[in-house]
């Protein structure tokens, strides 16, 4: 143990005396101190693997609302959503589970070690510049090595530090009890640092009515113990030394004391449980770049993170838990472009993770996890041709305080995509990843259903697609559509271990297969006046692969919809600019056996947003409204759980 972390310090030791640069393309050109690259929505074009991307202009004019609205304007991705505000909020990707999905936050990627899912519902939009979707590894090869260790990516990018000293606040009011103030400043301390703090509050009953059919008869009643309460805020420090060398720093803080809405049940929703969630961390990226070719990223982070759940109605406190976890993260990538083909790169990650509870019958053990990633990684470019290759390896070392721990497990993992440019602007790719991933502490540790002796998830993911684009003075279209085969093996499932006990083996395997398809067109019809329609459609076949003698061989995966889609249209004009949009799935199933009356109905919720944004010298106001289900569809995306009807929210947004 003490040769890998001796080995680690080393690469990332030498790796420091090293020069990098941070731009979207790998090589950086200079000419007269302008910094030239390749545009976001350019580069989603050309990408060697699928690349999706939502800027804040898109956002506005999709009429997103939520981080969960804008997720489903991306392809390929199943929500699971509980509902209003503060109900929890994963995601998944072309058939993978939200396990096997990262999310990346101002480039440094979010670690859950215990369940392994990520809850979205803590991340607002107020302070977001764009998301990115990344399936597979594509030619931005200057990452760190976690980056490339999941089958797909959800990049958050924060606001940028740009321009002089401005103040933006935004108050958010709505349906439902909600109120969300945001305020977020910079200040311009001199002429290469800069400082930003951003806060924001969220409060929501979320007592919405819905409606449940009982045979004949229709419930009415309204959502109970859904209170959202929650406050995050972040201060930023960006210091540009000069042209080769950048230094940034985060501290963020998040707590939300909510309460957990149970299953809706005919004649009752009651429910007491409580859930506080806490979340602190600092990170620090070191970025700097020489003319001689050679680039060096570094980052560093400590995360905290507290869980405290509450069962009101379960007598003695018996349900009650607590848990912990900690991380200290570090990564270096060292980038070497020795002309405008060629750029080579190798990222080191170390990190640890620890995980404690208050209560022996939750998880076992105090497990802690020590993790090394190293991936080498080089990209052939010209301006037909982008060839990419990677090869990742990964080393989990698991222990525990007490008793037995899970298995230490170490794999070779391949990469390789490429895109070549058929005519001007018509591009095909194509991409092959295989990748696995670690049991969870939950997986491994959790009381009576965890197992020590399970195996990883193995994944392999083949993608073929092509992108076209054309642009005149006036009008513009892009589109894309991407061909996919997924296999997973050795798929952690629980199976009844008694009557009572469940626990974790590996048997499951599952195949998808899917298409991806997006569009985006800009129309200018005339002076100040555009037409912008922008939509995507996903089709995932999902199947159980596991045994071809059981009865549910050949069956769609849970919560997995066959179809899913969104589209939007805007006028954007002088006066009141306005977006009619919608997103809806099909049907789908709440368990991978079919029983009779699991099937959940699919939907289609349509919205409407109206904005105006007033200017005057440096100042501007915007005005929004937002309706959304406007014909009060019923529905639900997690069984027994509703989801909202009609509502309606305001937003006013000041800058200066």
């Amino acid at each position: 143990m003490k040769k890998i972390l001796t080995s680690c310090l080393l690469v990332l030791c030498a790796a420091c005396a090293i020069a990098q640069t941070d731009t979207i393309s790998s090589r950086v050109h200079e000419l007269e101190g302008v910094t030239i690259t390749e545009s976001r929505r350019q580069h989603t074009l050309t990408s060697t693997a699928p690349m999706h991307l939502l800027d804040r202009h898109d956002m506005l004019t999709m009429g997103v609302t939520d981080m969960a609205d804008a997720l489903h304007r991306l392809p390929g991705i199943t929500l699971r959503d509980y509902g209003g505000a503060g109900g929890m909020k994963t995601v998944s990707v072309r058939g993978f589970g939200a396990k096997h999905t990262g999310v990346s936050y101002d480039g440094v990627m979010i670690s859950e070690c215990q369940s392994g899912e990520i809850d979205l519902s803590r991340y607002s939009l107020n302070n977001v510049d764009h998301l990115t979707l990344v399936v597979g590894d594509n030619d931005d090869i200057f990452v760190p090595a976690r980056q490339a260790s999941v089958p797909a990516v959800l990049n958050i990018q924060t606001l940028p530090h740009d321009g002089d000293s401005h103040l933006t606040a935004v108050m958010k009011c709505g349906s439902f009890g909600y109120v969300s103030p945001f305020v977020r400043y910079i200040q311009r301390l001199s002429e290469g640092l800069s400082v930003s703090a951003a806060a924001e509050y969220t409060y929501a009953e979320n007592d919405y009515p819905y409606e449940i059919q009982n045979v004949t008869q229709t419930v009415k009643d309204r959502r109970t113990n859904s209170r959202m309460n929650s406050g995050h805020g972040e201060v930023n420090v960006v210091w540009d030394a000069n042209a080769f060398n950048r230094l940034c720093g985060k501290v963020y803080y998040y707590d939300n004391d909510r309460q957990l809405p149970g299953q809706v049940h005919y004649y009752t929703n009651l429910n007491g449980e409580t859930l506080r969630d806490r979340n602190v961390l600092a990170q620090m990226q070191y970025q700097t770049h020489n003319r001689t070719g050679w680039s060096l990223k570094w980052h560093a982070k400590y995360n905290w993170t507290a869980s405290i759940y509450k069962d009101a109605l379960t007598p003695n406190g018996f349900n009650d838990a607590s848990y912990w976890q900690r991380e200290a993260y570090t990564s270096a990538a060292v980038l070497f472009t020795p002309d405008d083909c060629w750029s080579l790169d190798y990222s080191a990650d170390y990190s640890f993770n620890n995980l404690n509870g208050n209560s022996g019958r939750t998880v076992v053990g105090r497990p802690y996890r020590h993790t090394v990633l190293q991936s080498a990684t080089a990209r052939y470019h010209t301006s037909r041709l982008t060839v990419t290759g990677r090869l990742l390896y990964s080393l989990y070392l698991n222990d525990t305080k007490e008793g037995a721990s899970a298995r230490n497990m170490r794999r070779l993992s391949p990469s390789l995509s490429l895109s070549y440019r058929v005519v001007d602007d018509v591009f095909v790719r194509a991409s092959y990843k295989n990748i696995f991933r670690s049991p969870t502490f939950n997986e491994s540790y959790y009381f009576h259903f965890g197992s020590t002796d399970l195996l990883p998830e193995s994944t392999n993911q083949l993608n073929v697609g092509a992108t076209y684009q054309h642009q005149t003075s006036a009008f513009s279209l892009q589109t894309s559509l991407d061909l996919y085969y997924n296999k997973v093996s050795d798929m952690i499932v629980a199976v009844p271990y008694n009557m009572f006990v469940w626990t974790c083996i590996n048997v499951g395997k599952v195949r998808v297969l899917g298409a991806d398809l997006t569009a985006n067109c800009q129309w200018a019809v005339a002076p100040s006046h555009t037409l912008t329609l922008a939509g995507n459609y996903s089709y995932q076949q999902a199947e159980n692969r596991t045994n071809p003698e059981s009865p549910y061989y050949g069956n769609q995966i849970a919560y997995i919809p066959c179809h899913t889609g969104s589209l939007s249209l805007a006028w954007e004009n002088p006066w009141v600019s306005l977006s009619l949009h919608g997103s809806g799935v099909s049907s789908r199933w709440a368990n991978n056996q079919h029983y009779e009356g699991t099937e959940i109905d699919g939907y289609w919720d349509t919205g409407l947003t109206a904005w105006h944004t007033f200017r005057w010298g440096q100042q501007s106001l915007e005005a929004r409204l937002d309706v959304k289900n406007i014909f009060d569809r019923q529905y639900e995306i997690v069984a027994y759980y509703p989801m909202p009807g009609r509502s309606w929210q305001v937003t006013v947004k000041y800058e200066i």
